[in-house]
């Protein structure tokens, strides 16, 4: 049996494992169903909540705010992580008010951007684009002030040319980087946009969330958070799976 093969198994005991303590633990510590339903309660309120409560419009709403929030949000902060790494000026210039903005809590945004923009998702992909931005930007950043000179010095001495140097050395240089910050970003999306849903909205996951705590639906709060769950995943594995497709070259991609 591969190594592989053995880590999957024993990763699915353990689910199998959770799976039953949810189910048979909470009716034997006599817990209430208002604090902790079983995993068959909840299970049950899934069901009727994908029909009743149209919940798989919810998820696509939500799931669309994560994705455009991730690309809007992960252009910019790598357009802006190589600005500053190509030009230490305009990084001394910026850096105190990138820092300001870093520090500021992120959710303090999401009720101005709900007055400013209304109950639509732009408030949603906005408070998105604030937290994806920061690790996609701080990554690409470290990764230019840690580039080998010996690399940008040997295509200088071929006469390439600043634009090459920077697409053909610093670019595919700085990819690893790049993908390390896209992995934090893409679960960080899910946190903002339900921050945003949270705050101010009518649609979407984070609107349920609070539907269904504003009725004590306990279950009903768990259904959500697995969605939730379950669309981060889906957007992490898909940042990976593009990992694995460009930087497919590393050792470390392979395992």
């Amino acid at each position: 049996m591969s190594e592989k093969l053995k880590t999957y198994l024993w990763s699915l005991l353990v689910l199998i494992v959770f799976l039953a303590v949810w189910q048979w633990l909470p009716p034997a510590l006599s817990i209430p169903e208002f604090v902790l339903p079983n995993l068959s309660k909840t299970w049950g309120e899934g069901a009727r909540v994908w029909g009743a409560e149209n919940m798989l419009y919810h998820a696509g709403i939500t799931s669309l705010e994560v994705v455009v929030g991730f690309i809007l949000g992960s252009l910019l902060g790598a357009a802006m992580g190589y600005a500053l790494g190509l030009s230490p000026r305009v990084e001394a210039v910026l850096s105190p008010y990138l820092l300001a903005l870093q520090i500021a809590p992120k959710v303090a945004f999401a009720p101005l951007f709900v007055m400013w923009l209304g109950y639509t998702v732009y408030p949603k992909i906005l408070v998105a684009i604030l937290i994806v931005f920061f690790p996609v930007l701080i990554n690409v950043l470290s990764a230019m002030r840690n580039m080998d000179n010996d690399l940008t010095n040997l295509a200088r001495s071929f006469s390439a040319t600043r634009s090459q140097i920077f697409w053909s050395v610093e670019v595919p240089t700085t990819l690893p980087a790049l993908f390390s910050g896209l992995r934090i970003a893409s679960t960080l999306a899910v946190i903002g946009v339900v921050v945003g849903e949270l705050v101010g909205g009518n649609m979407g996951l984070g609107y349920l969330l609070v539907f269904f705590e504003g009725q004590g639906n306990t279950a009903g709060v768990f259904v959500v958070i697995a969605a939730l769950t379950a669309i981060g995943i889906a957007a992490y594995y898909a940042v990976v799976a593009a990992e694995r497709k460009l930087l497919h070259y590393l050792p470390s991609q392979s395992t």
